[in-house]
């Protein structure tokens, strides 16, 4: 007998319960109940508090990794934010503090410019304002070099002074710059006289002592006083009389020479960019002709007569 044919079911006596569609039934209208019983008398709630209660600390370190990774990334972010800001507070600052050093600058200048005004309305003759550049590159010299050149009408040999006294001279000339000699050049000389004695001196630049100038040939017995003022003394036809050049700041007097070593601090030292440029006085009177000549021109010989001289003399009419 073949396999396929045997009945392979339970046997009626060894069948128990309910059938499955009766427990489908039954089981759906137990949990209708449930649920009905549960939305009138509340009957669930204190089973979902403690089920609550007891899953709080797993639902709590499910969440930390989430929290973790966003309070990383915020923290990040804020740093990022944080930097920037204080990068555009210092550039900021950087503007404000040039703004500052730009404004304190132009204060300066606008105080210097208001001087070499009022010094330009003391000073007689023609004037031009010049604004220095730069030094020269040559480190055994003092000079600087201005903005201002021929085709501004500078001449060589001008006066550059400053709202404290003389700077230097206009030394060389170029279509566009001029080379300013400061007094303090070794190849730099000016007349001076003692505004307090009235005597008459030359102070040399390039003294030993950097900065100051020197006065030679000055005797030993010369009336000088440290703090003595040094003025222009206008004989060279350069410097107008009267602007100050330094104060004597040392006065060497040895008995073995009969000329005294004499230092002077100048009282203007280039400062600041603007300075003035005195054009050269070119009405100075004619130098008188020597005696010889003049003799000669006029055909007599010997000295001239005084008036009253002539007037005493026989045959002068009264």
């Amino acid at each position: 007998m073949a396999l396929d044919t045997i009945d392979r079911s339970v046997p009626p006596i060894f069948r128990q319960g309910l059938s499955a569609t009766s427990k489908l039934v039954m089981l759906g209208l137990l949990s209708i109940l449930l649920m009905a019983a549960d939305h009138r008398f509340k009957i669930s709630q204190p089973i979902r508090s403690g089920i609550s209660l007891v899953l709080a600390p797993l639902e709590w370190l499910s969440l930390q990794p989430g929290r973790t990774f966003q309070a990383v990334t915020q923290y990040f972010g804020d740093l990022n934010q944080a930097q920037d800001a204080a990068q555009v507070f210092q550039s900021r600052a950087i503007a404000q503090a040039q703004r500052l050093q730009q404004v304190e600058q132009l204060t300066q200048e606008n105080a210097q410019l208001r001087q070499l005004l009022d010094l330009r309305a003391e000073v007689a003759g023609p004037s031009k304002a010049v604004q220095v550049l730069y030094d020269t590159a040559d480190p055994y010299t003092d000079r600087v070099v201005v903005d201002r050149g021929q085709l501004a009408g500078i001449l060589a040999g001008s006066a550059v002074i400053n709202a404290a006294g003389v700077v230097g001279q206009v030394t060389r000339v170029y279509p566009l710059v001029s080379e300013v000699t400061l007094l303090t050049d070794r190849e730099q000389t000016i007349p001076v006289m003692n505004a307090r004695t009235g005597s008459r001196h030359v102070a040399y630049g390039g003294s030993t002592v950097a900065g100051s100038l020197d006065l030679k040939f000055v005797p030993a017995g010369t009336d000088m006083q440290q703090g003595d003022l040094l003025t222009t003394s206008g004989i060279d036809g350069v410097y107008p009389p009267g602007l100050h050049v330094g104060r004597i700041s040392r006065i060497d007097r040895r008995v073995d020479s009969s000329f005294a070593r004499v230092q002077a601090t100048p009282v203007s030292v280039q400062r600041g960019r603007h300075l003035l440029v005195l054009m050269p006085v070119k009405d100075w009177p004619a130098k008188p002709e020597p005696l010889a000549e003049t003799q000669r021109a006029t055909g007599t010989k010997g000295k001239a007569k005084s008036p009253a001289a002539a007037a005493s003399s026989p045959g002068a009419t009264p």
